[in-house]
C-alpha cells in the first residue's frame, strides 16, 4: 500500500495546477484521473486555443448561492499571476474581446504548461486510474482503492469538475462523493447553454439560423435584473452566442427573456422620422437598420407589408414595429443540456468549505476545487481563472498541513 501526502482526484484543470503547485512546495502528491487522454476540457476549450483567463475576473463575474465564497481565493491568485506562468513558459497570447485571454497557438501549450510544472512538483500521476472507493480513517487521513491499488492519503483534493460533455469524460463522481461524505449539493444544471424553444413557436425564425448580431439580452426584474451586451446567434433550434451562453447561466425555468435587437438604436422615433423625409419601401427602410434576413421575418410577424412606401405606413404600425425590436419577450422551453453546456451551475455546497482552504467543514482534510463547487463564472475564461484560484488556495493549504505534519 502507496503512501502520500495528498492524492488530487482529477487532472483537469484545477487538478492539474493544485497538483503542480502543491508538489513544488514540498507535498508528496499522487495525481489521478479516469480518462484516457489528459485534459480534454482544456483541450477543446476557446475553439482549441484556450480562453485560459480574463484581465478583468473579479467576484461580480461569479454567481454562487454564496456569491461572497469566491473573494477569498480570486485575491490571492489573480489573472495577472497566471498571465506571468504563461509568459515564464513562452507561450504567446492576444486579448481577443473584454479581458478574454487566448493562446496564439493551442490549447496544448496550456496542458503542457500543467504538466511541466507537475514535473517541477515531483508529481505522481496515474493516468487511466479509476477510484472505487474512498474511506476515511479516523486521524489519518483516507484510504483509496483505485485500479492501481490502494493507496493512504492525508490529505483528499477531488477536482473532478462538472457534467458538460459528458463524451469527453465528464462524471458525477466528486458531486457523489460529496454526497456521500455528509454534504450538501446545491442542484446542478447546465450553464452557458444554448436555449432551445417549442418547435412550432420557432418555426418562423428557423430561417434565420446562422444569423447573428449585437443585442442587449435580460432576466428578471428589478434589483435581480440581470442584462449583458453580447452577440446572439439564431439556431434551427433556438438561440446560441455569447449573450445567449451568458444569460442562460441566471435564467431559472419558466423565467422569459427579453432582448433588445437593436440596442444602439430607437427604432421606433427613427422610423417616424423616415416616414416623413423618404418614400423607399418599409421593407427597404426596416432592413437599412436591421440585418436583412431578420428584418423581412419581422415584418411577416408582424403583419405588415415590406412593399407599402413609408408615407403609407399607419404611425402606429411603425411604433409598434420599433418597439416590438426592442421589446422582444420569449419564454425558452429548455436548453441543449450537458451535451452542449460549457459548464456547470451548481455542485459542493460552499457554506460547507473553507474559503480559505477549499477544505470541508464537515471532513478534515478532504477539499473541494475548480468546476466541482458551487462557483460558476462568466463566458470568457472566467471559470478557468476560477480552477486556478481555487486551486492555488488548496495548494498552499497542503502545504501548510504538511509542513504541520512533519513538525508535529
Amino acid at each position: 500500500m502507496q503512501g502520500f501526502d495528498a492524492v488530487v482526484v482529477g487532472a483537469g484543470a484545477a487538478g492539474l495546477f493544485c497538483a503542480g503547485q502543491a508538489g513544488q512546495r514540498g507535498v508528496k502528491v499522487l495525481l489521478i484521473d479516469h480518462a484516457p487522454r489528459l485534459a480534454e476540457k482544456i483541450r477543446i476549450s476557446g475553439g482549441g486555443r484556450c480562453n485560459f483567463t480574463n484581465r478583468e475576473a473579479a467576484p461580480a463575474n461569479f454567481l454562487s448561492e454564496n456569491p461572497a465564497f469566491c473573494r477569498s481565493a480570486l485575491a490571492r491568485y489573480t489573472p495577472q499571476d497566471f498571465i506571468k506562468l504563461v509568459q515564464r513558459h513562452g507561450i504567446a497570447f492576444h486579448e481577443k474581446h473584454k479581458g478574454q485571454l487566448f493562446c496564439d497557438d493551442s490549447s496544448e501549450q496550456i496542458i503542457r504548461l500543467l504538466v511541466q510544472e507537475c514535473e517541477a512538483g515531483g508529481v505522481t500521476r496515474w493516468q487511466p486510474c479509476t477510484v472505487a472507493d474512498v474511506r476515511p480513517v479516523a486521524g489519518s487521513g483516507f484510504e483509496l482503492d483505485t485500479s492501481q491499488g490502494t493507496v493512504t492519503t492525508r490529505q483528499l483534493v477531488v477536482a473532478t469538475g462538472g457534467l458538460p460533455v459528458p463524451k469527453i469524460g465528464a462524471s458525477d463522481w466528486g458531486l457523489r462523493l460529496a454526497r456521500q461524505l455528509g454534504h450538501r449539493i446545491v442542484e446542478p444544471r447546465p450553464a452557458l447553454v444554448p436555449l432551445t424553444f417549442d418547435a412550432e413557436a420557432w418555426a418562423p425564425f428557423a430561417a434565420l439560423a446562422g444569423l447573428s448580431l449585437p443585442v442587449e439580452v435580460s432576466c428578471g426584474s428589478g434589483k435581480a435584473r440581470i442584462r449583458f451586451l453580447e452577440d446572439l446567434l439564431f439556431t434551427h433550434r433556438g438561440l446560441s452566442g455569447p449573450a445567449i451562453l451568458q444569460i442562460s447561466s441566471y435564467r431559472n425555468d419558466g423565467q422569459p427573456l427579453q432582448i433588445n435587437l437593436a440596442p444602439e438604436l430607437q427604432l421606433d422615433k427613427d422610423l417616424m422620422a423616415a416616414k416623413a423625409t423618404s418614400r423607399r419601401q418599409l421593407g427597404n427602410e426596416f432592413a437599412a437598420r436591421l440585418p436583412q434576413r431578420l428584418a423581412a421575418a419581422w415584418l411577416d410577424r408582424a403583419g405588415l407589408d415590406a412593399a407599402r412606401s413609408m408615407p403609407e405606413c399607419r404611425d402606429a404600425d411603425l411604433q409598434r414595429l420599433g418597439r416590438s425590436v426592442h421589446e422582444w419577450q420569449l419564454m425558452p422551453s429548455g436548453d441543449e443540456g450537458w451535451r452542449k453546456a460549457e459548464v456547470m451551475r451548481g455542485g459542493v455546497d460552499t457554506r460547507e468549505l473553507s474559503s480559505q482552504t477549499m477544505e470541508s467543514k464537515r471532513v478534515p482534510g478532504l477539499h473541494f476545487i475548480g468546476e466541482v463547487v458551487d462557483v460558476t463564472g462568466w463566458l470568457g475564461g472566467y471559470n478557468f481563472q476560477w480552477a486556478w484560484a481555487s486551486a492555488a488556495a488548496c495548494a498552499q493549504a497542503l502545504s501548510a498541513a504538511s509542513a504541520n505534519l512533519a513538525s508535529a
